[in-house]
C-alpha cells in the first residue's frame, strides 16, 4: 500500500519566485530593481504580521543574489544554489532564529565566521529571523559590522515587532513593510489552489477563510487546509455554515436578529437568542468582534450610505443593515461601541467569558433608560434647589453650566435688524489709518511667558513651543529680556532660534541669558499642578458626586476654567 505524506498547503504552495508573493507589488518592484542595478543595501529589514511571507521574501533575495543564472528571469530556477538555499542546506546561506540565539557571544560568533569568503555563492548571507529578540549588547556588536561589513556578506533581518529595534539598527538597513494582503488578494490565490487541489468550497466559505486570516496568506493556507481535511471524509462542498461552526464565528444573520431583539428592548428574548448561539458553538471574542463589525456597518451606512465595499457583507444582510441604519442614533452606536470594547478588556480576566456577554446584552438592551447628559444636569439642578442646605458654590456652576448649554436660544433672540443695525453702525476707517493698522498688525506684543509660547504655536514653531513648555525653566521675564536656568534637555541652537524669532515676530532684539540660578518649574509641570488641584477640588463637589451615583464607572479627565 502506497504511503503519502500530506504537505501541509502554506509549504507546498510556497512562492517560488517574486512574481508569486502576493500584495507586495511596491517591494518586489524595489529589490528586483535594486539587484538589476546592482545598487544593493549592505542589509535589508523585512517587516510585517506573522505569515505575510518575511522568511519566503529573505530567501528569494538570498537565491537571487547568489543564483548562477538569471533569477529575475527565470520561472522556476533549479540550480544548484537555489536548489539548496529552498532546501536550507546552502553553505553560505545561514538561517538563524534569532530567539534561540540571543545573545552578545551568538553574535561575535556570526561575525567571526562571516569573515571568511564565502564557499561556493556570491555573497554569504545571514537570515536572521525574529531580530527583535536579539539582547541589547547583541545590538550593539552588530553595530560595526553593518556599517562597513566585507563586499562578500549581506544580511537579511525579518521581525514582526519593528518597535523593538534600536534606531541605529534600523537606520543602518533598507527596510521593507510587507503590508496585510487584501480580502480579495487572498480570496483569488485561494481559488487557484482549489483549482490545483480540485478541492469544493463556496465562494462565501472562501470569503470568511479569507476574513479569518485577517491579511496573513499563510493563515489563509492553514485554514483552507484544515476544511479540505474534513472535505476528503464525506467529499460534500464545504459551505459557509461549516466554515463559521469551524471558526467558532456566528451566523451573521443571527447575530443581526440578536441586535434588532436589543434595540426593540426584549431583554428575555435577547438572552434566549444568544445562548442558542453559544451553544453552536459561537466563541465569545468572535461574537464580539461580529458585533463591533455591524455596528461599523451601521454607522458607515448611516454617514455614507452604503457598505458596498465589504465582499463579506451579502445583499440581504445590506438590506437588514439600511433598515437599522435609519432607526438607530448615532450617539447609541458610539456607546455601544464603548461598551463592547471594554467588555472585550474584561474577557482575559474573568473565569467564565459567558456570563459576561450575558450581562453585555442586558446592559445594551437597558441602554434607552440611561439619562443624556441634558437631562441628568437638569435633574441634578431640581435636586439641589430642592435641597434644604444647599452649597451655593455648586449651584453657581450647575447654572453655569445650563446658560452655557441655553446660549445658542440666547444668540437666536436677537432679531435680524439689531444685527443688520450693528453692521452699518461700525466706523469706517480711512485709506491711511488702515495701512498704519495693518504695518502695526505685522509685529507681535509679547508681555508674558504665556504669550511667547502661545505666539511660538500661532507661528507653527513645534520644537521651539516643545522647548518653551518642557525644557525651560524662567528666572525672570521682561520685554525685551528673558533670564531661563541652564538646562541640559535644552537643544544647543534653542537662544539662538529663539533671539532670532523674536526679532522676526516683534521687530525688536531680545536679550536671552543662561543662568546656573534655580529657576521656577517648567510651564508644563506647572499646568500638571494647576490640572491636578482643580480635578482634586472638583471630585470634592456634589456635582461630581452625584454624577458618580448614576454612572458608577464614570470618571472626571479635565476640568477647564471658563472665561
Amino acid at each position: 500500500m502506497e504511503n503519502k505524506t500530506h504537505k501541509i498547503l502554506s509549504l507546498k504552495y510556497r512562492p517560488n519566485n517574486f512574481n508569486e508573493l502576493i500584495g507586495q507589488e511596491v517591494m518586489v518592484e524595489t529589490i528586483t530593481n535594486s539587484i538589476k542595478l546592482n545598487k544593493l543595501p549592505n542589509a535589508y529589514l523585512l517587516t510585517g504580521i506573522r505569515g505575510i511571507g518575511k522568511t519566503t521574501t529573505a530567501r528569494l533575495i538570498a537565491r537571487a543574489l547568489n543564483c548562477k543564472k538569471n533569477f529575475l528571469k527565470e520561472e522556476n530556477c533549479h540550480c544548484n544554489h537555489c536548489e539548496e538555499i529552498t532546501n536550507s542546506r546552502h553553505l553560505d546561506v545561514l538561517e538563524i532564529d534569532a530567539a534561540s540565539r540571543t545573545g552578545i557571544d551568538d553574535v561575535r560568533e556570526l561575525i567571526e565566521s562571516s569573515k571568511y569568503n564565502p564557499t561556493s555563492g556570491k555573497y554569504k548571507i545571514i537570515i536572521l529571523d525574529e531580530v527583535h529578540m536579539l539582547s541589547k549588547q547583541a545590538f550593539n556588536g552588530l553595530l560595526k559590522t553593518l556599517e562597513e561589513p566585507p563586499d562578500h556578506l549581506k544580511f537579511i533581518f525579518a521581525t514582526t515587532e519593528i518597535k523593538k529595534i534600536p534606531v541605529t539598527i534600523i537606520s543602518r538597513c533598507q527596510r521593507f513593510d510587507l503590508h496585510r494582503v487584501s480580502i480579495n488578494a487572498l480570496v483569488k490565490n485561494l481559488q487557484k489552489i482549489l483549482d490545483i487541489e480540485k478541492g469544493k468550497v463556496s465562494a462565501r466559505a472562501l470569503v470568511l477563510i479569507a476574513k479569518a486570516a485577517e491579511g496573513s496568506v499563510r493563515d489563509s493556507l492553514s485554514l483552507l487546509d484544515r476544511a479540505l481535511i474534513s472535505q476528503s471524509i464525506d467529499e460534500k462542498e464545504i459551505d459557509e455554515k461549516f466554515v463559521r461552526k469551524m471558526l467558532g464565528v456566528a451566523d451573521r444573520s443571527k447575530t443581526l436578529n440578536l441586535l434588532k431583539l436589543i434595540f426593540q428592548g426584549e431583554e428575555k428574548k435577547s438572552i434566549d437568542h444568544l445562548r442558542e448561539m453559544i451553544s453552536e458553538g459561537v466563541q465569545p471574542t468572535n461574537f464580539l468582534n461580529d458585533l463591533l463589525e455591524i455596528i461599523y456597518f451601521i454607522q458607515q451606512n448611516k454617514i455614507l450610505g452604503n457598505v458596498d465595499s465589504d465582499l463579506s457583507i451579502s445583499e440581504s444582510e445590506q438590506e437588514i443593515i439600511s433598515s437599522m441604519a435609519k432607526d438607530i442614533d448615532i450617539r447609541t452606536l458610539i456607546v455601544f461601541w464603548q461598551f463592547l470594547l471594554k467588555v472585550m478588556d474584561e474577557l482575559s480576566v474573568v473565569s467564565n467569558p459567558i456570563l459576561s456577554i450575558e450581562m453585555l446584552i442586558i446592559r445594551l438592551v437597558h441602554l434607552k433608560d440611561i439619562p443624556d447628559y441634558e437631562s441628568l444636569v437638569n435633574s441634578i439642578e431640581n435636586k439641589n434647589l430642592n435641597d434644604t442646605n444647599p452649597d451655593n458654590n455648586q449651584m453657581i456652576q450647575i447654572k453655569d453650566k445650563k446658560n452655557f448649554i441655553n446660549d445658542e436660544d440666547s444668540i437666536n433672540k436677537i432679531s435680524k435688524d439689531q444685527i443688520k443695525n450693528t453692521i452699518q453702525t461700525k466706523p469706517s476707517l480711512s485709506t491711511e489709518t488702515q495701512a498704519n493698522l495693518i504695518r502695526s498688525e505685522i509685529k507681535e506684543k509679547v508681555l508674558s511667558f504665556e504669550d511667547l509660547i502661545h505666539l511660538a504655536s500661532k507661528k507653527r514653531e513645534i520644537q521651539l513651543k516643545y522647548d518653551l513648555e518642557k525644557n525651560v525653566n524662567l528666572i525672570k521675564f521682561l520685554e525685551g529680556k528673558i533670564d531661563i536656568s541652564f538646562n541640559q534637555n535644552l537643544d544647543k541652537n534653542f537662544v539662538r532660534n529663539l533671539s532670532t524669532k523674536l526679532v522676526e515676530w516683534t521687530g525688536n532684539r531680545w536679550v536671552i541669558t543662561l543662568s546656573k540660578e534655580m529657576g521656577k518649574k517648567t510651564f508644563y509641570e506647572t499646568q500638571n499642578i494647576i490640572k491636578k488641584k482643580m480635578l482634586s477640588e472638583e471630585k470634592k463637589g456634589q456635582v461630581y458626586k452625584n454624577i458618580k451615583n448614576v454612572f458608577s464607572d464614570a470618571e472626571l479627565l479635565e476640568v477647564k476654567k471658563k472665561d
